[in-house]
């Protein structure tokens, strides 16, 4: 097994929207605002080159978007999808399978693009097929009013329209250890509905994709919850509970979101459970 670190680009979203409750002169330590309260934030996806398979987790914003919608996150940066896969020598057409971890745009809207003449959608990676879960689809595909505005339809319809859609079937509890796709699933609702958080065994390690469960290093004190999250008494208990596996177990935490800690892990202290050391991808990931 390979892993490789797909950059698909950064945006800026208001810091207040992203700690919740927590005060300004707090979180600005760690994730510091610009004049306009917006901090930099990744859209870091991974790909796994397993055997056969090219699995790429999550897709990022991607590109088909109108520049008002774009507009709104504050794009900056030169990554792309395109040019991070080039790098480790690959192209859309070799991707086996897109998960998913759940369909809010900045996860998947990199999944789908337009059409040759632009008068409809298609996916993206037309050898592929994408994972999501049953309940997180109609959740996504019957949205609720808060996050109506994250599930955008042209993101998400032609997955299923092309036949290339396919369900992780969820099994009793809230974790699984072998999915389909060969690693396990930490199933969270806090955020929203069935999101999946994927543990890979990597060598003698276990990589932890964290998606939106844990955005950026600056959100493992409990109380740092996204003010995005629609159950964020839900997130506090999921979150704990992971934290606290991942102390003990050592996991290394793959950041999202986090534009400048990639790979972080965690310890429990008599403060309860802080960042312990930062990584890039390259330090622990990187192809031997």
């Amino acid at each position: 097994m390979k892993l490789y670190p797909i950059e698909t680009g950064n945006f800026k979203l208001d810091g207040g929207a992203m700690f919740g409750v927590v005060p300004k002169t707090i979180w600005n330590k760690t994730n510091p605002a610009d004049q306009n309260n917006l901090i930099d934030l990744a859209a870091r996806c991974l790909l796994i080159e397993d055997g056969n398979r090219l699995i790429l987790i999550d897709t990022g914003m991607g590109n088909k978007q109108s520049e008002k919608f774009f507009g709104y996150y504050s794009l900056w940066g030169s990554h792309s999808l395109d040019k991070s896969l080039a790098q480790y020598g690959f192209h859309r057409v070799d991707i086996t399978d897109v998960f998913l971890t759940h369909l809010h745009f900045d996860h998947c809207g990199g999944s789908v693009q337009w059409n040759a003449n632009k008068t409809g959608y298609e996916p993206a990676f037309k050898n592929a097929k994408f994972w999501s879960n049953q309940n997180h689809w109609e959740w996504a595909t019957m949205p609720n009013a808060r996050e109506k505005a994250s599930f955008l339809s042209e993101n998400i319809l032609p997955m299923q329209e092309s036949g290339q859609l396919h369900f992780i079937e969820r099994k009793n509890g809230d974790f699984q250890a072998d999915s389909e796709l060969g690693f396990g699933i930490f199933f969270a609702d806090g955020h929203t509905e069935k999101m999946m958080i994927p543990h890979i065994q990597y060598q003698d390690k276990t990589i932890v994709f964290c998606a939106d469960l844990l955005p950026t290093a600056g959100h493992i004190p409990l109380p740092y919850v996204m003010g995005y999250d629609t159950r964020p008494l839900l997130t506090m208990p999921e979150k704990a509970k992971f934290l606290d596996t991942a102390a003990e177990k050592s996991y290394y935490l793959f950041l999202e979101h986090d534009a400048y800690n990639e790979i972080i892990t965690v310890e429990k202290t008599e403060k309860g459970i802080w960042l312990k050391e930062v990584f890039t991808a390259n330090e622990i990931i990187a192809a031997r």
